[in-house]
């Protein structure tokens, strides 16, 4: 059976679960995913309403909904689901992580640094917050805030080719050109593409 064909019948599945019990938020939020699965995203807006509606604690389901606003180019309505999703779940990395990214995205880095900072208090593990921190502390110029961040990251995941990269440009800063030349390489061994101007820096 083909992906396509999947998809299709694991959205009939939802639909018939749904036509049985309309007030589950999580059918609801599948459905969803589903259908962000085959593109069709005003769909799937609609299915991840319905989640929280019926489940307003479904943090989950108000992330979908930023990340629809965000393909959109709409960072207010994205800032403000992932506001929604930590609200209606304290502790939520991924919702911070977004917060965080939204800010980022504006220039705004102090408030992407506490947004992020929570969420890696939160989840430990959550290489992209450590990663986008990171990002945050090297627009500040805190390149030693910077380096533990990417450090942290990959002590979670050892082969996160973005914190490599993040890493080679702090250690850069520093005037490590050592280090900043091994995680380089490293990023691009493990297909990151770095910018030129870094490896121009790199060969100067």
């Amino acid at each position: 059976m083909s992906k396509a064909n999947n998809i299709d019948e694991y959205i009939a599945q939802q639909q018939r679960a749904l036509a049985g019990n309309p007030e589950c938020g999580t059918t609801h939020y599948n459905l969803g995913v589903a259908l962000l699965g085959k593109r069709q995203d005003a769909e799937a807006e609609r299915a991840f309403l319905s989640a929280i509606d019926c489940s307003p604690s479904l943090a989950e389901a108000y992330v979908q909904l930023g990340g629809l606003c965000l393909k959109r180019g709409d960072l207010d309505g994205c800032l403000e689901w992932n506001k929604r999703a930590v609200k209606a779940r304290p502790g939520f990395s991924e919702g911070y992580g977004n917060i965080g990214f939204v800010h980022m995205q504006r220039g705004e880095a102090d408030e992407a640094i506490e947004a992020l900072k929570k969420s890696t208090v939160f989840n430990f593990r959550f290489v992209q917050g450590f990663a986008t921190l990171a990002t945050a502390y090297l627009m500040k110029g805190e390149v030693d805030n910077a380096i533990e961040a990417c450090l942290n990251a990959l002590k979670a995941e050892p082969n996160f080719a973005v914190a490599h990269n993040n890493l080679a440009i702090a250690y850069l800063e520093k005037g490590d050109r050592e280090q900043a030349k091994a995680h380089i390489q490293r990023a691009r061994e493990l297909g990151y593409e770095v910018a030129p101007a870094i490896l121009k820096a790199l060969e100067e």
